[in-house]
Formats: C-alpha cells, structure tokens, sequence
C-alpha cells in the first residue's frame, strides 16, 4: 500500500504547464498520499517549495495568478535578461518569510545551473528565496541571480527532472514531467525561434525520458503542448489537465492494491 512508502515526488521545469503539478498534488492529497521529500527544476522547484511549505492547493494558484510576470518595473537595467528576476524576492517573502529551506515542512532539493562553471547545483540548505528564483530564472527572459558571487539560471539546462535527489531517501517515486514533446507539422518550424524551441525541447525530452520511465508513477500529459511556456492565461487549464491525469494515474494506481 502507498501509505506505508516513503514517497518521493520529483517535479520538472516547464514554465506555466507547471500548474500541473499542483493538480497532481490536489489528486495526491484527495487520495490521502503525501511525499516526505521533494525535488524540482525551475517551475517545478517553486511548485515543490509551496508544497514542502504544507501551502494549500487555492494557495499556490494564488502566488503564481499573483506573481507579476512580465513586470514594467522589473525590467533589467545593465544586466543579463529582460526581467531582473531579484526584484521578485520582496514578493516571494510574503510565501517564505522565514526564507529558509530548514523552516520547510518537508526536504526540498533544488536545482539550478552554475553558468560560470557550466554544471548543476543542488541546493537544499540555507537561503530559500534565491535559489529559488534562480532555478526558474529562464535566459534570456530572466536574469541570472548571483548567490555568493556565482551567477547562477534555470536547473532545466543542465537537469530538467532531478529525480537522482530523492532516489537515495525514499522507495517509491512519484514524477510530474511538463517539458511534453509531441510531432509537429513543417507549418511549425517556419522561423528561428520555432526551430530553437523545438531543439531545446527535444534536448530537454531525451534527457529526461529515462529517468521519468524509472519512477514508480508518473504523469506526463500531451495536452500541455497547446499551452505557451509563458501564458498566464494557461494557468487554469494546465492546472485541471494536471488534476485530470493525476487523479486518473492515482486511481488505477489503488484499483490494483
């Protein structure tokens, strides 16, 4: 039975079809399951942090319905990316406000990239904010967040499902992948940045295709593909498809045990 596993939930980069995961995470909650760790990359690092926070479902939609994305005021002066992303600290202590990863509930591993050195960083102690934005601080929209003189940007370029961080402390994996790759037709590769975010997503996709058929359970919806990376207007439907394909996944899942 699941209540008697140690469950590990792993969440992957995506931008705002990360509202999925929260609809996986209402599904786990109506099915009494909880994680006791947690690891996410960008979207899924802020989703996770909610959740290792004990946040409500209504909760988290609210911080992202609320998070100004594309913030006139925000805009970057003399740095790298269009939105300087350390301007949404003062926003996120409103979630966090003792901004630390001990004052979780639960662990929580994040993922972010050492742009210096080129390599990943796992964070799971110490400041709880920056790390944070810096996982979800896509280039070059957002600026890199500099953490103890390092620069640091999105974890989904160096490991966009970091389920290798909660292999070791927990014997069965739930994953929730958005980063969802499906055919396109040759109407829609027609310019650079069709190409470009096509590559990045079939990049993405092979990187993370073995270790997500390695979790015990996991939903990766296709219907995410009809929603942009970056449409707030997204945030509903992402979330009800993400509901939708947990609850699904879950039932069949107990219909067994």
């Amino acid at each position: 039975m699941l209540e008697d596993k140690s469950i590990g939930l792993v969440l992957s980069g995506g931008g705002v079809r990360g509202m999925a995961h929260i609809g996986l995470i209402k599904a786990m909650r109506e099915h009494q399951i909880e994680a006791k760790v947690v690891a996410g990359t960008s979207i899924g690092a802020l989703v996770g942090a909610l959740y290792a926070n004990d946040n409500t479902v209504d909760e988290m939609l609210t911080f992202f319905k609320e998070t100004p994305l594309f913030q006139y005021s925000f805009f970057a002066i003399n740095k790298p990316g269009f939105i300087d992303t350390e301007r949404y600290v003062s926003i996120f202590k409103n979630f966090f406000p003792d901004n630390s990863f001990k004052s979780l509930k639960r662990p929580l591993f994040v993922v972010a990239t050492d742009l210096m050195k080129g390599n990943e960083k796992v964070f799971y102690d110490g400041e709880l904010i920056k790390p944070l934005l810096a996982s979800a601080a896509l280039p070059p929209v957002f600026s890199p967040v500099n953490i103890e003189d390092v620069l640091y940007a999105d974890g989904g370029i160096m490991n966009n499902f970091p389920k290798e961080y909660v292999d070791h402390l927990t014997d069965y994996i739930i994953g929730s992948n958005v980063s969802i790759t499906v055919p396109l037709q040759k109407k829609d590769l027609r310019n650079s940045l069709q190409l470009t975010a096509r590559v990045t997503s079939l990049m993405i996709h092979a990187s993370n295709h073995e270790k997500l058929q390695e979790c015990d359970l996991f939903i990766e919806p296709g219907e995410l593909d009809t929603i942009g990376v970056l449409d707030k207007k997204g945030i509903k439907n992402a979330f009800d498809i993400g509901y939708e394909h947990g609850s699904r996944a879950l039932e069949k899942l107990l219909s067994k045990t």
